[in-house]
Protein backbone atom coordinates (compact mmCIF):
# COMPACT_ATOMS: atom_id res chain seq x y z
CA UNK A 1 0.00 0.00 0.00
CA UNK A 2 3.18 1.95 -0.01
CA UNK A 3 2.22 3.51 -3.39
CA UNK A 4 -1.36 4.17 -2.58
CA UNK A 5 0.22 6.51 0.44
CA UNK A 6 2.07 8.01 -1.56
CA UNK A 7 -0.46 8.69 -4.19
CA UNK A 8 -2.59 10.62 -1.54
CA UNK A 9 0.63 12.22 -0.41
CA UNK A 10 1.26 13.44 -3.90
CA UNK A 11 -2.03 14.25 -4.89
CA UNK A 12 -2.49 16.15 -1.65
CA UNK A 13 0.59 18.12 -1.79
CA UNK A 14 -0.48 19.31 -5.50
CA UNK A 15 -3.68 20.95 -4.31
CA UNK A 16 -2.08 22.42 -0.68
CA UNK A 17 -0.28 24.40 -3.40
CA UNK A 18 -3.08 24.92 -5.43
CA UNK A 19 -4.76 26.54 -2.66
CA UNK A 20 -1.50 28.73 -1.68
CA UNK A 21 -2.06 30.18 -4.78
CA UNK A 22 -5.48 30.91 -4.52
CA UNK A 23 -7.93 27.75 -5.07
CA UNK A 24 -11.06 28.68 -3.09
CA UNK A 25 -13.31 26.29 -5.18
CA UNK A 26 -13.59 22.93 -6.45
CA UNK A 27 -15.91 20.40 -8.36
CA UNK A 28 -15.31 16.85 -7.84
CA UNK A 29 -16.77 13.79 -10.20
CA UNK A 30 -16.88 10.08 -9.57
CA UNK A 31 -14.17 7.72 -10.81
CA UNK A 32 -11.88 5.19 -9.48
CA UNK A 33 -8.62 6.09 -11.03
CA UNK A 34 -9.12 9.78 -9.37
CA UNK A 35 -9.27 8.52 -5.85
CA UNK A 36 -6.29 9.86 -4.36
CA UNK A 37 -7.65 13.48 -5.72
CA UNK A 38 -10.78 12.50 -4.29
CA UNK A 39 -9.84 12.18 -0.82
CA UNK A 40 -7.33 14.85 -0.65
CA UNK A 41 -10.45 17.16 -1.98
CA UNK A 42 -12.02 15.40 1.67
CA UNK A 43 -9.30 16.36 3.80
CA UNK A 44 -8.96 19.84 2.14
CA UNK A 45 -12.61 21.02 2.48
CA UNK A 46 -12.53 21.57 6.07
CA UNK A 47 -9.42 24.19 5.96
CA UNK A 48 -11.16 26.77 3.68
CA UNK A 49 -11.55 24.65 0.19
CA UNK A 50 -15.47 24.81 -0.77
CA UNK A 51 -15.91 21.71 -2.61
CA UNK A 52 -19.08 20.34 -4.48
CA UNK A 53 -19.79 17.05 -6.21
CA UNK A 54 -21.63 16.16 -9.61
CA UNK A 55 -21.90 12.90 -11.51
CA UNK A 56 -22.20 14.64 -14.63
CA UNK A 57 -18.84 15.97 -15.69
CA UNK A 58 -20.35 18.57 -18.67
CA UNK A 59 -22.27 19.97 -15.61
CA UNK A 60 -19.50 20.09 -13.27
CA UNK A 61 -17.09 22.48 -16.04
CA UNK A 62 -20.02 24.37 -16.91
CA UNK A 63 -21.15 24.93 -13.31
CA UNK A 64 -17.47 26.16 -12.80
CA UNK A 65 -17.81 28.05 -15.55
CA UNK A 66 -20.43 30.14 -14.18
CA UNK A 67 -18.33 30.45 -10.45
CA UNK A 68 -15.27 31.61 -12.54
CA UNK A 69 -17.00 34.01 -14.54
CA UNK A 70 -18.39 35.63 -11.47
CA UNK A 71 -15.80 35.41 -9.30
CA UNK A 72 -12.84 35.99 -11.56
CA UNK A 73 -10.75 33.11 -10.26
CA UNK A 74 -9.97 29.89 -11.57
CA UNK A 75 -12.29 26.81 -10.33
CA UNK A 76 -10.63 23.05 -10.05
CA UNK A 77 -12.74 20.22 -11.99
CA UNK A 78 -11.30 16.78 -10.65
CA UNK A 79 -12.72 13.99 -13.26
CA UNK A 80 -11.35 9.94 -13.87
CA UNK A 81 -10.06 9.26 -17.51
CA UNK A 82 -11.75 8.15 -20.32
CA UNK A 83 -14.99 9.67 -21.64
CA UNK A 84 -15.17 11.66 -18.51
CA UNK A 85 -12.66 13.88 -19.88
CA UNK A 86 -14.43 14.62 -23.56
CA UNK A 87 -17.18 15.53 -21.45
CA UNK A 88 -15.09 18.71 -20.51
CA UNK A 89 -14.67 20.13 -23.92
CA UNK A 90 -18.00 22.23 -24.53
CA UNK A 91 -17.33 24.24 -21.28
CA UNK A 92 -13.55 24.06 -22.49
CA UNK A 93 -14.72 26.02 -25.69
CA UNK A 94 -16.66 28.03 -23.86
CA UNK A 95 -13.81 29.18 -21.53
CA UNK A 96 -11.80 29.64 -24.01
CA UNK A 97 -13.63 32.30 -26.01
CA UNK A 98 -15.46 33.96 -23.40
CA UNK A 99 -12.12 34.03 -21.51
CA UNK A 100 -12.76 32.18 -18.04
CA UNK A 101 -10.45 31.06 -15.96
CA UNK A 102 -10.54 27.60 -15.46
CA UNK A 103 -8.43 24.69 -14.39
CA UNK A 104 -9.18 20.98 -15.37
CA UNK A 105 -7.72 18.40 -13.88
CA UNK A 106 -7.81 14.42 -15.44
CA UNK A 107 -6.72 11.03 -13.42
CA UNK A 108 -5.32 9.14 -16.15
CA UNK A 109 -3.73 5.37 -16.72
CA UNK A 110 0.22 5.42 -16.75
CA UNK A 111 1.62 5.51 -20.46
CA UNK A 112 2.63 1.57 -20.18
CA UNK A 113 -1.02 1.00 -20.41
CA UNK A 114 -1.76 3.23 -23.09
CA UNK A 115 -2.26 1.41 -26.71
CA UNK A 116 -2.29 -2.07 -25.78
CA UNK A 117 -5.82 -1.92 -25.07
CA UNK A 118 -5.98 -1.56 -21.65
CA UNK A 119 -9.33 -0.86 -20.19
CA UNK A 120 -10.37 2.72 -20.41
CA UNK A 121 -7.31 4.14 -22.07
CA UNK A 122 -8.14 6.37 -24.57
CA UNK A 123 -5.75 9.83 -25.74
CA UNK A 124 -7.52 12.24 -23.40
CA UNK A 125 -4.50 14.22 -23.71
CA UNK A 126 -5.65 15.30 -26.95
CA UNK A 127 -9.34 16.07 -25.84
CA UNK A 128 -9.00 19.67 -25.50
CA UNK A 129 -6.00 20.65 -26.87
CA UNK A 130 -7.49 23.43 -29.06
CA UNK A 131 -8.99 24.80 -26.31
CA UNK A 132 -6.57 25.28 -23.40
CA UNK A 133 -4.26 27.86 -22.61
CA UNK A 134 -1.34 24.81 -21.56
CA UNK A 135 -1.76 21.31 -20.99
CA UNK A 136 0.35 20.07 -18.43
CA UNK A 137 1.25 16.14 -17.66
CA UNK A 138 2.25 14.57 -14.59
CA UNK A 139 5.27 12.11 -15.08
CA UNK A 140 4.44 9.24 -17.26
CA UNK A 141 4.81 6.31 -14.68
CA UNK A 142 2.22 8.24 -12.37
CA UNK A 143 2.16 11.48 -9.96
CA UNK A 144 3.72 9.22 -6.79
CA UNK A 145 6.73 9.40 -9.08
CA UNK A 146 7.45 13.17 -9.23
CA UNK A 147 9.43 14.79 -6.34
CA UNK A 148 7.81 17.07 -4.22
CA UNK A 149 9.66 20.46 -6.30
CA UNK A 150 8.36 18.63 -9.44
CA UNK A 151 4.82 18.62 -8.24
CA UNK A 152 4.84 22.25 -6.91
CA UNK A 153 5.93 23.26 -10.04
CA UNK A 154 3.34 21.66 -11.87
CA UNK A 155 0.81 22.83 -9.78
CA UNK A 156 2.49 26.74 -10.02
CA UNK A 157 2.41 26.32 -14.00
CA UNK A 158 -0.91 25.33 -14.04
CA UNK A 159 -2.44 27.82 -11.90
CA UNK A 160 -0.81 30.46 -13.25
CA UNK A 161 -1.59 29.36 -17.37
CA UNK A 162 -5.02 30.38 -16.26
CA UNK A 163 -4.22 33.87 -16.62
CA UNK A 164 -1.46 33.25 -18.63
CA UNK A 165 1.03 36.17 -19.60
CA UNK A 166 0.23 38.10 -23.09
CA UNK A 167 -3.01 35.92 -23.33
CA UNK A 168 -6.79 36.59 -21.62
CA UNK A 169 -7.90 33.86 -19.31
CA UNK A 170 -8.66 30.46 -20.18
CA UNK A 171 -8.94 27.20 -19.32
CA UNK A 172 -6.06 25.13 -18.72
CA UNK A 173 -6.08 20.98 -18.83
CA UNK A 174 -3.59 19.22 -16.12
CA UNK A 175 -3.73 15.49 -16.95
CA UNK A 176 -2.08 12.96 -14.20
CA UNK A 177 -0.96 9.63 -14.47
CA UNK A 178 -1.54 7.51 -11.40
CA UNK A 179 -0.39 3.73 -10.91
CA UNK A 180 -1.94 1.37 -9.50
CA UNK A 181 -2.54 0.07 -6.64
CA UNK A 182 -4.96 3.44 -6.02
CA UNK A 183 -7.26 3.43 -3.01
CA UNK A 184 -5.57 4.45 0.44
CA UNK A 185 -6.31 2.30 3.40
CA UNK A 186 -7.81 4.19 6.58
CA UNK A 187 -4.69 4.21 8.40
CA UNK A 188 -2.76 6.00 4.93
CA UNK A 189 -5.20 8.72 5.26
CA UNK A 190 -5.31 9.40 8.80
CA UNK A 191 -1.12 9.35 8.43
CA UNK A 192 -1.40 11.63 5.79
CA UNK A 193 -3.89 14.09 7.60
CA UNK A 194 -2.34 14.32 10.33
CA UNK A 195 1.34 14.86 8.59
CA UNK A 196 0.01 18.27 7.85
CA UNK A 197 -2.77 18.19 5.99
CA UNK A 198 -4.72 20.23 8.95
CA UNK A 199 -2.46 22.77 8.65
CA UNK A 200 -4.46 25.80 6.08
CA UNK A 201 -2.29 26.17 3.01
CA UNK A 202 -0.36 29.47 3.31
CA UNK A 203 -0.76 32.36 0.83
CA UNK A 204 2.86 31.72 -1.06
CA UNK A 205 1.63 34.81 -3.94
CA UNK A 206 -0.79 37.17 -4.00
CA UNK A 207 -4.12 35.92 -6.53
CA UNK A 208 -3.88 36.12 -9.73
CA UNK A 209 -6.10 39.25 -11.83
CA UNK A 210 -6.78 40.92 -8.62
CA UNK A 211 -5.03 44.16 -10.10
CA UNK A 212 -6.96 47.30 -11.05
CA UNK A 213 -5.95 46.79 -14.53
CA UNK A 214 -4.36 43.83 -16.42
CA UNK A 215 -1.01 44.18 -15.79
CA UNK A 216 0.77 41.76 -18.57
CA UNK A 217 -0.28 43.30 -21.60
CA UNK A 218 1.93 46.29 -23.68
CA UNK A 219 -0.02 49.53 -24.17
CA UNK A 220 0.22 49.79 -27.56
CA UNK A 221 -0.74 53.84 -28.66
CA UNK A 222 -3.16 54.05 -31.39
CA UNK A 223 -1.75 55.91 -34.68
CA UNK A 224 -3.92 58.12 -35.46
CA UNK A 225 -5.82 57.96 -32.13
CA UNK A 226 -9.66 59.18 -31.85
CA UNK A 227 -9.64 62.74 -31.98
CA UNK A 228 -11.77 63.59 -28.55
CA UNK A 229 -12.98 67.12 -30.43
CA UNK A 230 -14.92 65.40 -33.21
CA UNK A 231 -18.06 63.46 -33.31
CA UNK A 232 -17.67 59.51 -32.60
CA UNK A 233 -19.37 56.62 -30.59
CA UNK A 234 -18.49 53.85 -28.35
CA UNK A 235 -19.34 50.89 -29.43
CA UNK A 236 -19.50 48.31 -26.34
CA UNK A 237 -19.88 44.63 -26.83
CA UNK A 238 -20.77 41.99 -23.95
CA UNK A 239 -18.48 42.16 -20.54
CA UNK A 240 -15.61 39.56 -20.99
CA UNK A 241 -12.90 41.47 -18.59
CA UNK A 242 -12.36 40.06 -14.82
CA UNK A 243 -14.72 41.37 -12.20
CA UNK A 244 -12.12 42.77 -10.49
CA UNK A 245 -11.42 45.18 -13.64
CA UNK A 246 -14.92 46.30 -13.54
CA UNK A 247 -14.57 49.88 -11.98
CA UNK A 248 -11.81 50.69 -13.56
CA UNK A 249 -13.34 50.08 -16.46
CA UNK A 250 -16.22 51.99 -15.76
CA UNK A 251 -14.66 55.07 -14.32
CA UNK A 252 -12.28 55.62 -17.65
CA UNK A 253 -15.94 55.51 -19.59
CA UNK A 254 -17.61 57.57 -17.37
CA UNK A 255 -14.31 59.77 -18.10
CA UNK A 256 -13.98 59.53 -22.07
CA UNK A 257 -17.81 59.96 -22.47
CA UNK A 258 -17.76 63.02 -20.20
CA UNK A 259 -14.35 64.58 -22.33
CA UNK A 260 -15.89 63.62 -25.66
CA UNK A 261 -19.68 63.41 -25.41
CA UNK A 262 -19.75 60.41 -27.46
CA UNK A 263 -22.54 57.98 -27.07
CA UNK A 264 -22.52 54.89 -25.92
CA UNK A 265 -23.77 51.73 -27.94
CA UNK A 266 -24.67 49.45 -25.28
CA UNK A 267 -25.07 45.80 -26.02
CA UNK A 268 -27.47 44.28 -23.16
CA UNK A 269 -24.42 42.03 -22.13
CA UNK A 270 -21.97 44.98 -22.05
CA UNK A 271 -23.71 45.29 -18.07
CA UNK A 272 -23.78 48.92 -18.77
CA UNK A 273 -27.33 49.21 -19.21
CA UNK A 274 -28.82 50.92 -16.41
CA UNK A 275 -25.65 53.34 -14.97
CA UNK A 276 -27.27 56.69 -13.86
CA UNK A 277 -24.39 58.60 -14.94
CA UNK A 278 -23.36 57.35 -18.17
CA UNK A 279 -25.35 57.84 -21.35
CA UNK A 280 -26.72 54.70 -23.19
CA UNK A 281 -28.14 54.21 -26.33
CA UNK A 282 -29.98 50.68 -26.08
CA UNK A 283 -32.59 50.95 -28.75
CA UNK A 284 -29.64 51.09 -32.17
CA UNK A 285 -30.62 47.26 -33.23
CA UNK A 286 -34.35 48.86 -33.89
CA UNK A 287 -32.41 52.32 -34.55
CA UNK A 288 -30.02 51.01 -37.53
CA UNK A 289 -33.24 48.87 -39.30
CA UNK A 290 -33.05 51.45 -42.20
CA UNK A 291 -30.41 54.03 -40.25
CA UNK A 292 -30.69 57.84 -40.83
CA UNK A 293 -27.81 59.70 -42.23
CA UNK A 294 -27.56 61.98 -39.17
CA UNK A 295 -26.58 58.93 -37.14
CA UNK A 296 -23.79 57.87 -39.19
CA UNK A 297 -20.28 58.72 -37.74
CA UNK A 298 -16.19 59.18 -38.57
CA UNK A 299 -15.27 57.67 -35.55
CA UNK A 300 -15.91 54.59 -33.72
CA UNK A 301 -14.46 53.32 -30.22
CA UNK A 302 -15.39 49.42 -29.91
CA UNK A 303 -14.80 48.06 -26.46
CA UNK A 304 -14.82 44.31 -26.57
CA UNK A 305 -16.64 41.74 -28.74
CA UNK A 306 -19.18 42.52 -31.03
CA UNK A 307 -22.91 42.74 -30.14
CA UNK A 308 -25.04 40.29 -31.60
CA UNK A 309 -27.24 43.14 -33.35
CA UNK A 310 -26.27 42.02 -37.65
CA UNK A 311 -28.15 45.68 -38.23
CA UNK A 312 -25.59 47.17 -35.86
CA UNK A 313 -22.80 44.97 -37.70
CA UNK A 314 -23.70 45.79 -40.72
CA UNK A 315 -23.68 49.90 -40.03
CA UNK A 316 -20.33 49.36 -38.71
CA UNK A 317 -19.51 47.59 -41.76
CA UNK A 318 -21.04 50.52 -44.00
CA UNK A 319 -19.06 53.64 -41.83
CA UNK A 320 -16.58 55.17 -43.78
CA UNK A 321 -14.92 55.88 -40.36
CA UNK A 322 -11.97 55.48 -38.70
CA UNK A 323 -12.32 52.60 -35.66
CA UNK A 324 -10.48 51.39 -33.08
CA UNK A 325 -10.87 48.43 -30.32
CA UNK A 326 -9.78 48.18 -26.66
CA UNK A 327 -10.42 45.10 -25.40
CA UNK A 328 -9.75 43.98 -21.62
CA UNK A 329 -6.39 41.83 -22.08
CA UNK A 330 -7.58 39.79 -25.11
CA UNK A 331 -5.14 39.82 -27.88
CA UNK A 332 -6.79 37.87 -30.63
CA UNK A 333 -8.37 39.76 -33.31
CA UNK A 334 -12.33 40.40 -32.18
CA UNK A 335 -13.08 41.95 -35.57
CA UNK A 336 -14.67 39.93 -37.96
CA UNK A 337 -15.88 42.58 -39.75
CA UNK A 338 -12.42 42.89 -41.11
CA UNK A 339 -12.54 46.73 -40.94
CA UNK A 340 -9.12 47.20 -40.49
CA UNK A 341 -9.17 48.56 -37.08
CA UNK A 342 -6.32 49.01 -34.97
CA UNK A 343 -7.13 47.02 -31.58
CA UNK A 344 -5.18 46.89 -28.32
CA UNK A 345 -5.36 44.54 -25.38
CA UNK A 346 -4.69 47.44 -22.70
CA UNK A 347 -8.02 47.65 -21.30
CA UNK A 348 -9.92 50.96 -21.56
CA UNK A 349 -8.25 52.16 -18.10
CA UNK A 350 -5.13 51.18 -19.28
CA UNK A 351 -5.63 52.51 -22.50
CA UNK A 352 -7.46 55.83 -21.46
CA UNK A 353 -4.69 56.21 -18.84
CA UNK A 354 -1.97 55.83 -21.26
CA UNK A 355 -3.35 59.16 -23.69
CA UNK A 356 -1.18 62.61 -22.45
CA UNK A 357 -2.89 64.45 -19.89
CA UNK A 358 -3.60 67.32 -22.54
CA UNK A 359 -6.43 65.20 -24.30
CA UNK A 360 -8.35 65.80 -21.37
CA UNK A 361 -8.43 69.45 -21.10
CA UNK A 362 -11.76 71.28 -21.31
CA UNK A 363 -14.84 69.36 -22.56
CA UNK A 364 -16.83 67.92 -25.39
CA UNK A 365 -16.80 70.07 -29.20
CA UNK A 366 -20.69 71.77 -29.97
CA UNK A 367 -20.61 69.28 -33.01
CA UNK A 368 -19.96 66.50 -31.29
CA UNK A 369 -22.31 67.81 -28.55
CA UNK A 370 -25.19 67.91 -30.81
CA UNK A 371 -24.41 65.01 -32.87
CA UNK A 372 -24.71 63.13 -28.83
CA UNK A 373 -28.25 64.85 -28.66
CA UNK A 374 -29.59 63.18 -31.82
CA UNK A 375 -28.66 59.96 -30.62
CA UNK A 376 -30.37 60.55 -27.27
CA UNK A 377 -33.37 62.26 -28.62
CA UNK A 378 -33.44 59.10 -31.26
CA UNK A 379 -33.60 56.96 -27.94
CA UNK A 380 -36.14 58.72 -25.85
CA UNK A 381 -38.76 58.64 -29.09
CA UNK A 382 -38.30 54.89 -29.49
CA UNK A 383 -38.64 53.64 -26.35
CA UNK A 384 -41.53 55.89 -25.60
CA UNK A 385 -42.43 54.12 -29.27
CA UNK A 386 -41.80 50.80 -27.79
CA UNK A 387 -43.43 51.24 -24.64
CA UNK A 388 -46.83 52.14 -26.80
CA UNK A 389 -46.61 49.10 -28.73
CA UNK A 390 -46.16 46.39 -26.43
CA UNK A 391 -48.05 48.04 -23.63
CA UNK A 392 -50.92 45.73 -24.27
CA UNK A 393 -48.70 43.34 -22.55
CA UNK A 394 -49.82 39.99 -24.44
CA UNK A 395 -51.10 40.60 -27.84
CA UNK A 396 -48.66 38.15 -29.73
CA UNK A 397 -50.93 35.14 -30.11
CA UNK A 398 -51.92 32.60 -27.24
CA UNK A 399 -50.13 32.55 -24.58
CA UNK A 400 -47.35 35.05 -22.91
CA UNK A 401 -45.33 37.27 -25.34
CA UNK A 402 -41.68 36.94 -25.03
CA UNK A 403 -41.05 40.22 -26.52
CA UNK A 404 -43.30 41.90 -23.60
CA UNK A 405 -41.35 39.39 -21.05
CA UNK A 406 -38.23 40.76 -22.23
CA UNK A 407 -39.46 44.45 -21.90
CA UNK A 408 -40.82 43.87 -18.52
CA UNK A 409 -38.46 41.72 -16.49
CA UNK A 410 -35.70 44.21 -15.88
CA UNK A 411 -38.52 46.44 -13.89
CA UNK A 412 -39.74 43.52 -12.16
CA UNK A 413 -36.45 42.46 -10.41
CA UNK A 414 -35.11 43.44 -7.51
CA UNK A 415 -32.42 46.05 -7.99
CA UNK A 416 -28.64 44.32 -8.44
CA UNK A 417 -30.36 40.75 -8.74
CA UNK A 418 -27.73 39.27 -10.98
CA UNK A 419 -29.80 37.81 -14.30
CA UNK A 420 -28.18 34.85 -16.32
CA UNK A 421 -30.06 34.73 -20.00
CA UNK A 422 -29.68 32.09 -22.66
CA UNK A 423 -28.43 32.35 -26.28
CA UNK A 424 -30.36 32.22 -29.04
CA UNK A 425 -33.61 34.04 -28.61
CA UNK A 426 -33.27 35.31 -24.95
CA UNK A 427 -30.08 37.29 -25.43
CA UNK A 428 -31.57 39.03 -28.79
CA UNK A 429 -35.27 40.09 -27.43
CA UNK A 430 -33.25 41.27 -24.21
CA UNK A 431 -30.46 43.64 -26.84
CA UNK A 432 -33.67 44.93 -28.32
CA UNK A 433 -36.61 45.02 -26.17
CA UNK A 434 -35.19 45.54 -23.09
CA UNK A 435 -36.68 48.92 -20.75
CA UNK A 436 -33.44 50.84 -20.17
CA UNK A 437 -35.21 52.43 -17.34
CA UNK A 438 -34.70 49.19 -14.87
CA UNK A 439 -32.33 49.73 -12.70
CA UNK A 440 -28.62 48.39 -13.29
CA UNK A 441 -28.02 44.46 -12.58
CA UNK A 442 -25.12 42.18 -12.99
CA UNK A 443 -25.74 40.64 -16.30
CA UNK A 444 -24.47 37.04 -17.49
CA UNK A 445 -24.38 35.88 -21.03
CA UNK A 446 -21.74 32.86 -22.35
CA UNK A 447 -21.24 34.19 -26.13
CA UNK A 448 -17.92 33.17 -26.48
CA UNK A 449 -19.06 29.92 -28.68
CA UNK A 450 -22.84 31.00 -28.27
CA UNK A 451 -24.15 27.52 -27.12
CA UNK A 452 -26.71 26.20 -25.39
CA UNK A 453 -25.47 23.41 -23.52
CA UNK A 454 -24.83 23.57 -20.06
CA UNK A 455 -27.15 27.00 -19.11
CA UNK A 456 -28.59 25.16 -16.07
CA UNK A 457 -25.70 24.68 -14.66
CA UNK A 458 -23.80 28.21 -15.64
CA UNK A 459 -26.91 29.68 -13.66
CA UNK A 460 -26.31 27.75 -10.71
CA UNK A 461 -22.74 28.47 -10.67
CA UNK A 462 -23.47 32.24 -10.96
CA UNK A 463 -26.04 32.04 -8.28
CA UNK A 464 -23.77 30.07 -6.20
CA UNK A 465 -20.72 32.94 -6.30
CA UNK A 466 -23.44 35.84 -6.01
CA UNK A 467 -25.79 34.57 -3.32
CA UNK A 468 -28.65 34.81 -5.67
CA UNK A 469 -29.20 34.88 -9.45
CA UNK A 470 -32.29 34.34 -11.84
CA UNK A 471 -31.96 32.46 -14.98
CA UNK A 472 -34.33 33.47 -18.30
CA UNK A 473 -34.16 30.42 -20.93
CA UNK A 474 -35.51 29.19 -23.65
CA UNK A 475 -36.92 25.04 -23.68
CA UNK A 476 -34.45 23.53 -25.98
CA UNK A 477 -31.22 25.16 -23.52
CA UNK A 478 -33.02 24.21 -20.24
CA UNK A 479 -33.77 20.11 -21.70
CA UNK A 480 -30.43 20.35 -22.79
CA UNK A 481 -28.68 20.77 -19.37
CA UNK A 482 -31.05 18.74 -17.70
CA UNK A 483 -28.81 17.63 -14.90
CA UNK A 484 -28.26 20.95 -14.19
CA UNK A 485 -31.23 20.48 -11.56
CA UNK A 486 -29.17 17.92 -9.69
CA UNK A 487 -27.27 20.74 -7.85
CA UNK A 488 -30.31 21.56 -5.95
CA UNK A 489 -28.78 19.92 -2.98
CA UNK A 490 -25.51 21.82 -2.58
CA UNK A 491 -26.73 25.28 -3.90
CA UNK A 492 -26.64 28.04 -1.17
CA UNK A 493 -27.56 30.92 -3.71
CA UNK A 494 -30.86 31.05 -4.61
CA UNK A 495 -31.57 31.03 -8.37
CA UNK A 496 -34.91 31.51 -10.25
CA UNK A 497 -35.45 29.77 -13.56
CA UNK A 498 -38.21 31.65 -15.70
CA UNK A 499 -38.35 29.23 -18.77
CA UNK A 500 -39.41 30.53 -21.84
CA UNK A 501 -41.42 27.26 -23.44
CA UNK A 502 -42.27 27.76 -26.98
CA UNK A 503 -42.48 24.72 -28.08
CA UNK A 504 -38.59 23.73 -30.11
CA UNK A 505 -36.04 26.89 -31.14
CA UNK A 506 -37.94 29.49 -31.53
CA UNK A 507 -34.39 31.25 -33.40
CA UNK A 508 -35.14 29.35 -36.06
CA UNK A 509 -38.55 31.30 -36.58
CA UNK A 510 -36.57 34.40 -37.11
CA UNK A 511 -33.96 32.67 -39.76
CA UNK A 512 -35.25 32.90 -43.60
CA UNK A 513 -35.62 29.42 -42.96
CA UNK A 514 -39.14 28.29 -44.07
CA UNK A 515 -40.52 28.46 -47.56
CA UNK A 516 -43.80 28.81 -49.63
CA UNK A 517 -45.13 26.44 -50.25
CA UNK A 518 -44.51 25.01 -46.52
CA UNK A 519 -44.83 21.51 -46.87
CA UNK A 520 -41.77 21.83 -49.24
CA UNK A 521 -40.08 20.34 -45.76
CA UNK A 522 -40.63 19.74 -42.47
CA UNK A 523 -39.60 22.59 -40.34
CA UNK A 524 -40.99 20.99 -36.86
CA UNK A 525 -39.19 18.31 -37.14
CA UNK A 526 -36.15 19.43 -39.27
CA UNK A 527 -35.22 22.37 -37.33
CA UNK A 528 -37.45 23.49 -34.45
CA UNK A 529 -37.41 20.23 -33.09
CA UNK A 530 -40.19 20.56 -30.23
CA UNK A 531 -40.37 17.80 -27.26
CA UNK A 532 -43.27 16.25 -25.50
CA UNK A 533 -41.95 17.14 -22.25
CA UNK A 534 -43.72 18.55 -18.97
CA UNK A 535 -40.40 20.89 -17.53
CA UNK A 536 -42.04 21.23 -14.36
CA UNK A 537 -42.93 17.79 -13.63
CA UNK A 538 -39.32 16.95 -14.59
CA UNK A 539 -37.51 19.67 -12.24
CA UNK A 540 -40.35 18.37 -9.28
CA UNK A 541 -38.66 15.32 -10.00
CA UNK A 542 -35.70 16.86 -9.15
CA UNK A 543 -37.26 18.53 -5.91
CA UNK A 544 -37.37 21.97 -7.55
CA UNK A 545 -40.86 23.12 -7.07
CA UNK A 546 -42.26 25.33 -10.44
CA UNK A 547 -45.35 27.13 -11.21
CA UNK A 548 -47.02 27.71 -15.00
CA UNK A 549 -47.63 31.35 -15.16
CA UNK A 550 -50.06 31.86 -17.53
CA UNK A 551 -50.36 35.55 -18.46
CA UNK A 552 -47.54 38.03 -18.05
CA UNK A 553 -49.90 39.87 -15.14
CA UNK A 554 -49.12 37.37 -13.20
CA UNK A 555 -45.67 37.40 -13.06
CA UNK A 556 -45.41 39.81 -10.26
CA UNK A 557 -47.05 37.78 -7.92
CA UNK A 558 -45.11 34.22 -9.23
CA UNK A 559 -41.95 35.99 -8.75
CA UNK A 560 -42.02 36.87 -5.43
CA UNK A 561 -42.94 33.40 -4.67
CA UNK A 562 -39.90 32.21 -6.98
CA UNK A 563 -37.38 34.16 -5.60
CA UNK A 564 -37.74 33.08 -1.99
CA UNK A 565 -37.63 29.53 -2.95
CA UNK A 566 -33.69 28.11 -2.99
CA UNK A 567 -34.02 26.78 -6.42
CA UNK A 568 -37.55 27.16 -8.11
CA UNK A 569 -39.12 26.93 -11.81
CA UNK A 570 -41.52 29.35 -13.51
CA UNK A 571 -42.70 28.28 -16.86
CA UNK A 572 -44.26 30.79 -19.40
CA UNK A 573 -45.30 29.85 -22.78
CA UNK A 574 -45.43 31.30 -26.12
CA UNK A 575 -46.50 31.44 -29.30
CA UNK A 576 -43.20 31.40 -31.57
CA UNK A 577 -44.49 31.93 -34.49
CA UNK A 578 -46.51 34.63 -33.55
CA UNK A 579 -43.45 36.16 -31.52
CA UNK A 580 -41.00 35.97 -34.75
CA UNK A 581 -43.84 38.18 -36.90
CA UNK A 582 -44.28 40.44 -34.21
CA UNK A 583 -40.77 40.86 -34.42
CA UNK A 584 -40.75 41.40 -37.69
CA UNK A 585 -43.44 43.70 -37.87
CA UNK A 586 -42.10 46.10 -35.47
CA UNK A 587 -38.74 46.50 -37.09
CA UNK A 588 -40.68 47.14 -40.29
CA UNK A 589 -42.83 49.97 -38.47
CA UNK A 590 -39.38 51.36 -36.05
CA UNK A 591 -37.55 51.98 -40.02
CA UNK A 592 -40.99 53.68 -41.39
CA UNK A 593 -40.81 55.70 -37.77
CA UNK A 594 -37.99 56.50 -37.41
CA UNK A 595 -35.91 57.06 -40.65
CA UNK A 596 -36.01 60.83 -41.96
CA UNK A 597 -35.39 61.95 -45.39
Amino acid sequence: MELARRNLEAALLLLKTLMGHGLSQAVLCPGSRSSALALALGVLEPLGLALYTAIDERSAAFFALGLARATGKAVVVVTTSGTAVANLLPAAVEADYGAIPLLLISADRPSRLKGCGANQTVNQESFLAASVRWFGQGNCSGLAAMTDAEIDFLALKAWSSTHPHGQAPGPVHLNLPFAEPLHADGPALLEATSRGALSAPSMLVNELGQKTNPSNVSLTPFRPAPDPDQPGVVVAGPWRGLPQHWPGYVEALLRWQRRTGWPVLADGLSGLRGLAELNVISGYDLLLEAPEPKLRSAQVLRLGPLPASRRLQRWLADQVAHQWLVSEGEPRCLDPLKSGCQQTAAGLAGWTSSLPPAIWAGGPSEDALQFGVHWRQRELQLQIWLDQQLASGEGAGNGASELCLARQLGLLLPEGMPLVIANSSPVRDWESFANPAAPWRPIYGFRGASGIDGTLSIACGVAEAHGQAVLITGDLALLHDSHGWLWRHQLKGRLTVILINNGGGGIFEQLPIRTKPEHAFDFERLFAMPQQLDHLALAAAHGVPGRLVEQLAGLPSHLDWALQQPLALLELVSDRRADAHRRQSLRRMAAQAFTQP
